[in-house]
């Protein structure tokens, strides 16, 4: 079982530009025999609130047809960030693309402040499963709710992983809860944060796995890289690879 996770950016609004440098992440994890790639929150449109409702996915859109193609060219699975059409305001999304083609979506339970002006909030968690792992999925704010990592080891997570827009003010107040879900529930949570500003935010970068009491890697700077862990029998074993 190997994880993974990009450090990358987004250009504002170009989904088309966007998609491009996702398959470059994702055929360069092929190489490691990644099981599941994550991506930054919104990662196919940028974290762009405004640009949400206009850009918004369906599960069946047309524009997941080369991530598709890929995750079946390589048989892997890929979280990407992207808004996604509801009833009414859009939610904030990850689109989980698994490696049979098959698609799936899980939309963000927790909003940060501002944001319910853009979305509406999900209501379920999502879980799947890769041998003997169960991973949950979450994006962002859900992340320092404790309440949402609890479920999530509840419903029989083993893997918290996670896209985020997260600034340098906030990262080592969030960084602190990460490592805290990774030592109290014996979890390896993985969080996937931009390289670059999206929508007008500075961004902190540090991508970063915790297992148990460890920090097993972490991307040094804000740079374009990609974090994988790797399932022993008993531990997890992290190391970085700059893209």
């Amino acid at each position: 079982m190997i994880v993974a996770l990009a450090q990358c950016g987004s250009i504002r609004g170009d989904v088309e530009s966007n998609i491009d440098e996702h398959l470059r992440y994702i055929q360069e994890a092929s190489k490691y025999g990644v099981n599941y790639l994550v991506f930054p929150e919104l990662s196919l449109t940028g974290y762009e609130p405004k640009l949400a409702n206009e850009l918004a996915f369906t599960e069946d859109d047309d524009r997941l047809a080369p991530l598709i193609d890929a995750a079946k060219q390589y048989n892997l699975s890929i979280g990407v960030g992207a808004p996604l059409k509801t009833i009414g305001s859009p939610k904030i999304g990850l689109i989980l693309i698994h490696g049979t083609g098959v698609v799936e979506t899980y939309e963000k339970m927790f909003l940060h402040e501002g944001e319910e002006k853009y979305f509406t909030h999900g209501d379920k968690h999502h879980l799947f499963q890769v041998g003997k792992h169960g991973i949950a999925n979450a994006i962002c704010a859900d992340t320092i709710n404790p309440q949402h990592a609890q479920s999530s080891v509840a419903l029989g997570a083993s893997v918290y992983i996670a896209g985020v827009l997260v600034t340098p003010q906030g990262y080592n107040k969030d960084a602190k809860m990460w490592s805290s879900y990774a030592s109290e529930y014996g979890l390896l949570v993985a969080i996937a944060n931009y390289s670059k500003p999206s929508g007008g935010l500075d961004t902190a970068g540090k991508s970063a796995i915790w297992f148990k009491n460890n920090l097993i890697a972490q991307v040094k700077q804000c740079e374009d890289a990609l974090v994988i862990a790797q399932a022993g029998s008993d531990s997890w074993v992290g190391k970085v690879y700059p893209m």
